[in-house]
């Protein structure tokens, strides 16, 4: 199926995704802003999975019910009571809330940017856009996290560093960082019994010497000298990359065995869910195990602005048994503890449901799940007030979101970064993590 928000975009819309466009600011600022974070990070975590909601899910149908208002702003569904006493989700959520122990909530961040192209771009980089964007835009003007990451952080020979499935979200890539470190896409649904990932087999009727050696002949071609090779945005370097990304995978025994998700037992491909978002967060599981850090789920269908109830009866019972199964799996491993898993999208909701049974946009509250690599479990980060309107209590900024991933994961998220030009661009302009989810 294929999953749009209000601008009619698709997954495929994703291609348009631009690479030009910088932050920056005065070089002070920056520097007085890097001096204000620590010039290093204790890591507590060595992979995220992301499971990007596009579109911007309700804050009142997922984690933050609101059973005391009126029915135009409560909506259809009572609560699910969690493992903790006085928190309740949305009645749908019952794997989540049975398991509430192992993840926080966080009810409190807010911004500025209620359209689906700037709110993106806003939670997936930490850093607001400098220029208006449309709802639908597809814009990068800060490296995103998994970019981030990849360069940061890498990964084991063979496999890239970030992932993405079954698309890239719109703001999603590495912007200055580079075309090696955009993040390699898995489209497809591993929930088919035909399942095969692009560019990790070696094509038919060459043996692996014969490949090997096509792959010499193309090196000794490249050895011609390129009219000015050197700059960051050639095109046909950044293609060499793309290349010399294949072959590692092609080669590689540990993105093979990674890929072969049919050699899980039938009980755990079960116990995930036997559809394409259930098998798709296996493989995250098994890519981590592979020593990728940074993998992302993008899941659209979440602009909700017509029968959001209906939407969410169909929907929810198999989305939160995949990410119960996801945690739990992964806390049985004993990879929890270095795993986050976090759920989120752009926005959440307008309080009211409209005429048409749905919720608007609404930047003013959100929820986001958390778990993993040290979060404490049990914990509900902040408030909105009584009706949802706000977030009033502990209230949050993307900024404060995207540096605790960058904490978690080792990273100062007050260095200074430079784009090929040499120009200084801050990582995160407000590197305070969220403490409570630090552990």
């Amino acid at each position: 199926m294929r999953r749009t928000n209000c601008e009619g975009s698709t997954r495929r819309d994703t291609l348009k995704l631009g690479l030009a466009g910088f932050l920056g600011g005065s070089l002070g600022r920056l520097l007085e802003a890097r001096g204000a974070s620590a010039s290093s990070s204790r890591r507590q975590a060595d992979a995220c999975i992301l499971i990007w909601m596009d579109g911007g899910p309700s804050h009142y149908e997922t984690f933050d019910p609101k059973p005391e208002a009126p029915a135009e702003i409560r909506g259809e569904f009572g609560t699910a009571a969690t493992r903790v006493a006085g928190v309740h989700f949305s009645e749908l959520f019952t794997k989540l809330a049975a398991r509430f122990d192992k993840f926080s909530v966080i009810r409190s961040i807010r911004h500025n940017q209620g359209n689906h192209g700037a709110g993106n771009h806003y939670m997936m980089t930490g850093a607001p856009p400098r220029i208006p964007v449309g709802c639908g835009a597809f814009v990068s003007f800060h490296p995103s996290m998994g970019s981030t990451v990849a360069k940061m952080n890498g990964a084991p020979g063979g496999l890239p560093p970030y992932f993405s499935m079954p698309s890239m979200s719109r703001s999603g890539g590495p912007n200055f960082l580079g075309a090696r470190y955009a993040p390699f896409v898995v489209g497809g649904d591993p929930n088919s019994s035909s399942f095969r990932v692009r560019d990790v087999t070696i094509p038919r009727g060459l043996t692996d010497g014969r490949f090997r050696s096509r792959r010499e002949l193309r090196k000794l071609v490249d050895r011609m000298v390129r009219y000015h090779d050197e700059a960051a945005a050639d095109p046909v370097k950044t293609l060499d990359q793309f290349y010399d990304q294949s072959y590692q995978i092609v080669l590689s025994p540990k993105a093979q065995k990674a890929f072969d998700i049919h050699q899980e037992p039938d009980a755990v491909r079960d116990r995930y869910g036997r559809n394409a978002f259930g098998q798709r967060a296996l493989l995250a599981r098994r890519l981590v195990e592979a020593g990728v850090p940074f993998i992302t789920l993008y899941e659209g269908g979440w602009d909700h602005h017509t029968n959001i109830f209906s939407a969410f009866r169909k929907r929810i019972p198999s989305f939160d048994s995949t990410i119960a199964a996801l945690i739990e799996d992964l806390d049985e491993r004993g990879m929890l503890d270095r795993t986050m898993v976090i759920a989120l999208g752009e926005f959440g909701r307008t309080p009211k449901v409209n005429e048409r049974g749905g919720r608007d946009h609404w930047s003013n509250a959100m929820s986001v799940l958390f778990a993993g690599g040290g979060t404490p479990g049990g914990q509900i980060v902040g408030a909105t007030d009584r009706r949802g309107y706000s977030a009033v209590e502990r209230v949050l900024a993307p900024e404060n979101f995207v540096a605790t991933v960058y904490h978690k994961l080792g990273i100062d998220p007050g260095q200074i970064l430079y784009t090929p030009e040499g120009r200084p661009v801050i990582l995160v302009s407000d590197p305070t993590p969220i403490d409570e989810l630090m552990g």
